[in-house]
Order: C-alpha cells, then sequence, then structure tokens
C-alpha cells in the first residue's frame, strides 16, 4: 500500500513497540489510482463541502453498490456437504471512499514537495453467524482479522461496471474469510469454560442520507507560494536545524450501503497545516516544537500573516527551549494550563471513553500490548460510581459545530456506521452514566449512540468527537494561580511546575530514529500514567519570576489522579488535534499523537488543572554528539 513519508515514518516508529510485545494484523490493498505529483497519500475526513460537482460528472457509484448488493443478498451462500441449509452472511456492508488531496511541504522559504492525489477505495465486510455471535471481533493464531473484510483501490472515474466487477469480487472473498473465521472463532470458544457472552454487534436504524456529490476547490489561495512564504520565518533562527511546514487539503466523498437498509454518501473535507521544527541544545539533547492548526475547509484556515507569527513564536519557544536548563527530578504541586490540559485529558481519558468490548483473543500478547499501551477502559464496570470530582461534568457532544466561536472539527451527524450522532453526558457531577459506544456492544451498554468512528476505511471504533470537560465549582485564573502557589508554600517548594503545553513526537519531530525514540518513552510509560509534556515553566514562589525548563517527563498521573484533582479553572481552551488510529495507537494513551495524514478530526474542551501532589523526572541517558561542523547560514 502507498503512503506519504510521514505515513512510513509513522510505521518505522511502531517498530520500538514491537520491543514491548506489540501484535496487530494487515490491511490489504492493491488496485489503480491516480497521482499529481510525487507521493499519493491516505488521509483522513471531516465534514463541510466544497463546490457543486459539474453536470459533466455522473456518479454511478451507488448504483454498482445498490445491484451488487442485491444479488449478494440473494444468491451469496456455500451449501452444506451434508445436506443442511447453505450458510448465507446476515449482513454485508459496503464502504467506498472517494479521495483527493493537496499536500505542499516547505522548508526555510523552499518548496520541498506540491502533490493533488486522487483515489478511491473500497472496503467490504461480510458477516455471518448471527447479531450475538458472528465471523467479526476474534483474533486468531494467524493475527489480527474479522473487523474488516476485503479491501482495496477501485477505478477512479465512477464508472459502474468496473466497481462492480471489484466488489463482486472483494464480496466473494470476504464472504469465504467470515466462513473459516467463525469456525475457528466458534471453536476456541467451545473451548472456554466462561465463553464471552457479550453479542457480537448491535441492531441499530437505518439511515438514508444522499447529499448531492460534490468536488473540492482549492483555487481561493496560492498554496505553494503560501507555503513557501511562512515556512521563510523560521530562517530567521539559524539555531534551528530542520523544519518542515506541511499544508494538507483533503476532500472526500463517502459511500456507505448495507444490506439492512443503510444508504448514504456523504461529502467531507478537511484542512490542516502541520510544522515542525528540531535543535539541539549544547549538551547535545535533542529539542523540538511543533506548530499546528486544523479547519473544515481550506478557506477555513488562518491567513498567512498569523500562520507567519505562529511560526516565528514556535521558532522562539525552541530557541528558549534549547537555551533552557535541563528539568531536575521534582515532586509537588503541578498547574496544567488550559492550553496543555486538552492534550492531556485526551491521553488520560481516551482508552477509558469507549464501551466497546475487545476482540476475542487467541493471542495473550494483544491484551498485554493493549494494557502496556494504556489502551484498557478503567471505567469497565464502573456506571454509576464517581470517577471525576463531584464538581466535574463530562460531555461528548459530536453535534456542537462550534464553541465560543471558534470551529470544532469533531463535529459530525452519522458516525462511520451509519448511526445517527447523539450528545453523550459521560460523566455528570462526577458520576459514571455512560460510555462512548459504536455498534460493538460492551459489557455496560449494548447499543450505538453514534461514536463509531474512522478515517480511511478503518475499523470504526468508540472515540471522542468533541468532548467537553466542565465544573460547577470552578475557579478564577488568578485565583487559581495563587492557589497553586500556596500548595507549593504549604509543601515547602521554593519553586513549582506549570505546563504550557504538551508534546506531540509525531508532528514535533521530523526524524524517523528520533521518532521512534519518544514513541517508545511515551509506550513504555502509558499504562501507568507517564506524559510528555513539551513547554514546561519553574515558577518561583517568591516572586512568580518562571524560568523554562526541557527534558521534563510528568509521572503517575492515571485517571485516580483527575479523581482526585485540587482545582479547576473557569478558563478554557479548544484543543484541535488528529486521533491516530495505525495499530498499535488506536484505542490506547497513544490516540492523542497524531496528524492530519491518516488521523480522526477530534477537539477537547477543557480547562486549566491543578493536581496537588505529581512525580516528574528530568532527561535519562547520554545525549548524542553535536555535529562536528555547525550549520551552514541561511543567506
Amino acid at each position: 500500500m502507498k503512503g506519504s513519508m510521514h505515513s512510513i515514518q509513522m510505521r518505522t516508529a511502531m517498530c520500538a513497540l514491537l520491543l514491548l510485545g506489540a501484535a496487530g494484523g494487515t490491511l490489504r490493498a492493491a488496485g489503480r489510482g491516480t497521482t499529481t505529483g510525487t507521493t499519493p497519500v491516505r488521509q483522513p475526513t471531516t465534514r463541510s463541502a466544497q463546490q457543486p460537482a459539474p453536470p459533466s460528472v455522473v456518479d454511478h457509484t451507488l448504483d454498482s453498490m445498490r445491484d451488487e448488493m442485491a444479488r449478494s443478498r440473494a444468491r451469496l451462500a456455500i451449501p452444506i456437504a451434508d445436506g443442511g441449509a447453505p450458510v448465507k452472511p446476515y449482513y454485508i456492508e459496503y464502504r467506498l471512499l472517494d479521495l483527493d488531496e493537496r499536500t505542499i511541504t516547505a522548508e526555510f522559504g523552499a518548496l520541498i514537495s506540491s502533490t493533488t492525489t486522487r483515489n478511491r477505495l473500497m472496503s467490504v465486510d461480510v458477516r455471518v453467524g448471527n447479531y450475538q455471535v458472528d465471523s467479526s471481533n476474534f483474533i486468531g493464531s494467524e493475527g489480527f482479522s474479522g473487523f474488516l473484510g476485503s479491501t482495496g483501490e477501485v477505478g477512479i472515474d465512477r464508472d459502474y461496471d468496473s466497481l462492480r466487477e471489484d466488489l463482486w469480487l472483494a464480496t466473494d472473498q470476504a464472504y469465504k474469510e467470515a466462513l473459516e473465521n467463525l469456525s475457528k472463532k466458534q471453536a476456541f470458544l467451545n473451548r472456554l469454560a466462561n465463553a464471552p457472552t457479550i453479542a457480537d454487534f448491535s441492531q441499530e436504524a437505518t439511515t438514508n442520507n444522499v447529499e448531492p456529490l460534490e468536488v473540492p476547490d482549492w483555487t481561493t489561495r496560492n498554496w505553494e507560494a503560501e507555503a513557501k512564504s511562512v515556512s521563510a520565518a523560521l530562517r530567521a533562527f539559524p539555531q534551528i536545524y530542520g523544519s518542515r511546514v506541511t499544508y494538507r487539503l483533503i476532500f472526500t466523498t463517502s459511500y456507505l450501503m448495507t444490506s439492512e437498509g443503510t444508504v448514504m454518501r456523504v461529502n467531507r473535507s478537511l484542512a490542516a497545516i502541520e510544522a515542525s521544527m528540531t535543535s539541539e541544545a549544547d549538551d547535545g539533547t535533542g529539542v523540538h516544537n511543533f506548530y499546528a492548526t486544523y479547519a473544515d475547509t481550506a478557506g477555513g484556515l488562518p491567513a498567512p500573516e498569523a500562520v507567519h507569527d505562529a511560526l516565528v513564536k514556535a521558532g522562539q519557544e525552541l530557541v528558549t527551549l534549547r537555551d533552557a536548563p535541563a528539568m531536575p527530578d521534582y515532586e509537588g504541586p503541578l498547574l496544567v494550563d488550559d492550553t496543555a490540559s486538552g492534550s492531556l485529558l485526551a491521553q488520560m481519558l481516551g482508552p477509558s471513553l469507549s464501551g466497546a468490548r475487545g476482540p476475542v483473543s487467541m493471542v495473550p500478547q494483544f491484551d498485554e500490548m493493549m494494557e502496556r499501551l494504556g489502551g484498557t477502559s478503567e471505567w469497565t464496570g464502573r456506571p454509576g460510581t464517581r470517577v471525576l470530582p463531584t464538581s466535574v461534568t463530562l460531555v461528548d457532544d459530536p453535534t456542537a459545530k462550534q464553541w465560543n466561536g471558534q470551529e470544532l472539527i469533531g463535529a459530525y451527524d452519522v458516525d462511520e456506521e451509519g448511526v445517527k450522532a447523539e450528545k453523550v453526558t459521560v460523566v455528570d457531577d462526577g458520576i459514571l452514566r455512560q460510555l462512548l459506544m459504536s455498534r460493538r456492544p460492551g459489557p455496560d451498554f449494548d447499543r450505538s449512540n453514534g461514536h463509531g468512528r474512522a478515517t480511511f476505511l478503518g475499523d470504526p471504533r468508540p472515540m471522542l468527537s468533541n468532548l467537553f470537560f466542565m465544573s460547577s465549582d470552578a475557579t478564577a485564573p488568578e485565583a487559581m494561580k495563587q492557589k497553586f502557589l500556596d500548595a507549593c508554600k504549604a509543601d515547602g517548594q521554593t519553586w513549582c511546575l506549570e505546563v504550557r503545553r504538551m508534546d506531540n513526537p509525531v508532528l514535533a519531530v521530523g526524524d524517523q530514529d528520533d521518532m521512534s525514540d519518544f514513541i517508545a518513552l511515551a509506550a513504555s510509560g502509558a499504562a501507568t500514567g507517564d506524559r510528555i509534556p513539551l513547554l514546561v515553566y519553574r515558577v518561583y514562589v517568591s516572586d512568580g519570576h518562571e524560568e523554562l525548563m526541557r527534558g521534563a517527563q510528568l509521572r503517575g498521573l492515571t485517571l485516580k489522579t483527575l479523581r482526585n484533582l485540587e482545582g479547576v479553572g473557569s478558563d478554557a481552551a479548544v484543543f484541535s488535534f488528529a486521533q491516530n488510529q495505525i495499530e498499535g495507537f488506536g484505542g490506547t494513551a497513544l490516540a492523542a499523537f497524531g496528524s492530519a495524514d491518516g488521523g480522526v478530526p477530534s477537539a477537547v474542551i477543557s480547562p486549566s488543572l491543578l493536581f496537588d501532589d505529581v512525580e516528574v523526572h528530568g532527561p535519562r541517558g547520554e545525549p548524542e554528539r553535536m555535529p562536528l561542523v555547525p550549520p551552514p547560514p541561511l543567506n
């Protein structure tokens, strides 16, 4: 399967997880596509349209899907040798993604690459058995299988006959694999003393939502000239060794058809600017920073002047971080600003928000991997109990389009499984009331609430959309800072720590080896609450002056620490990000480390948080030797 350089680096970084016992499966893809430029790219989607398709564009996709679906429902069956009733699928699903993407990358004012990509990708899911026990949700001895049937690329011209041919072959393959999976799964379940009784698939109301066909319009700005211009802002910092500024303009038309009767065609778009920058401190320790902004449409991205100023600020932060002292070990009060709390909460809460059960697995390493990566829910079996402070309410609302005038990129109307999106009050006054659900039931809830999310035809899983963390006993920012300083004094500290921003190594680190190191570091402590901040300040109790530190690692920030927060601010900020769904990331604490290149658009709206006692470690290990020759001047 073809992918962008960033996707290749992400998959290489996953090699570090293999050291932790990671195991996973594969997606199969081969076929046809078209690319203008250098590298075809696989991408995610979010909502919003561009412009109506011209009359010359005729879309036979739904007709082809409908006719092949009818034929498969009527004729797909394998006779039983002893004369029993033929085994027929109880559920067939066709998903198709029509993907257009414009990607521009620049460095220090020079254009690195510019590509325009068009691909159409399909996924066929065939299930045999019944809603209670079927061929899905199973990991056999050969590895992961059963969530998706056959996947691959199809013709880009929306041709009726070509697509039917592809669907026919893929349906046949998926059906035969489903029969084999169900046989293995039933044999494994029969060996268990206490086989799971939770259903494999929930029955939901069907959806009929066919939007008019639309096509992208990216002519509003000169994107290549803009990428070159804004990336040149970092030429002012000779201390920066490497940088990348990438514009991603993504437009998709998603199709869904099921044997239950759901029919959908939905147009969606996402635009992003993601920039990384790296340097080294005088002792050889690598340092980095990043900038990221997202919008529903290309026109919603910030003006070039605003992007230029943001990159200058990020460059200044990196230069300051480069010269900052290394963080010593510390234990005491910790203030997390609203600009950092969204990322932190995404890491801490993400895995426990899902109410779906995991797959039936013959491979114990899978469960071990998920546990090590913080991918097990701490809230399973706990509805009705207190999980957060009694003043806190946690709501996930995919129907919210804006907050305080700011766009929320996690909004959608219908999820990837064709279920209408619902606002879900997960926690009310500290008490766990509900969990996010897809069509995969769980121990506590058995119906979907429209949170089955995915991109690039991935396996829909329960994911946050727009998550609101609110408190009825919030403290004003000035009072929150004073409360923090008072806690420092009471603890006998000369200084305490304030986190202004959390790290995202997927966006910030450009070097493949460095990314692997950071991912391995984050993965090794994900289950025990190790978190990596980016901008951490030492705040002195005597006069309140601040000093930036580098190399800090937060320890032990688990859901138990959230349950006993010392304070919650009345301020709030929107943290927009793309949830990572790559194997080994999706469904774990590492899902917060994503990019627009394959991530699921999401947002967390959260205030500043005060923790009474947090352990913080400084950098460990020996830094690498500095370059022998200084960098060349940027004229």
